[in-house]
């Protein structure tokens, strides 16, 4: 319970106790002991009665509704036909997000613009082109590459 309190800590937790507590503190201690002793019996005298109700042996653990139900109440066969329709629609659902996923990675890919464009302005900038200077090669030729400078 204080094992991430060190040896200060503890001395101060104790000083605050002594302060407010004063001459009573050794009184204040075997109560909170006492208590905790109490509440301790109360728990496993309530966890053997509803054993013995039940017929079962139960820990606090199954003491959880879910916990209890799965493992008291419904058999091996029943549980396993209640979870069939639902690991169907587990692996419906599954296989529409991995397609989702796949046509998400592939259309990404595509509009990657890392990846280098093949377009028409390509032929024309490095080819027989000698217009009066007015066409879409012209100019150095950077019209391929103008994403290029983006990353």
């Amino acid at each position: 319970m204080f094992e991430n309190l060190d040896a200060w800590e503890v001395l101060v937790i104790l000083l605050l106790a002594l302060i407010v507590f004063g001459e009573k503190l050794p009184n204040v201690i075997a109560d909170g002991v006492r208590m905790l002793r109490n509440l301790r019996n109360m728990a496993r005298n309530a966890t053997g009665d509803l054993s013995k109700e039940l017929g079962t042996d139960i820990s606090l653990e199954d003491l959880n509704p879910k916990t209890f139900l799965r493992k008291h109440i419904l058999s091996e066969e029943e549980e396993a036909n209640l979870r069939k329709p639902l690991e169907g629609l587990l692996n419906d659902v599954k296989r529409d997000v991995q397609g989702i996923g796949d046509e998400i990675k592939s259309t990404a890919s595509s509009l990657d613009h890392r990846t280098p464009i093949q377009s028409g302005d390509s032929a024309n900038s490095s080819g027989s082109g000698s217009g009066s200077g007015s066409g879409p090669g012209e100019g150095g030729g950077s019209a391929p590459n103008r994403f290029a400078d983006a990353t």
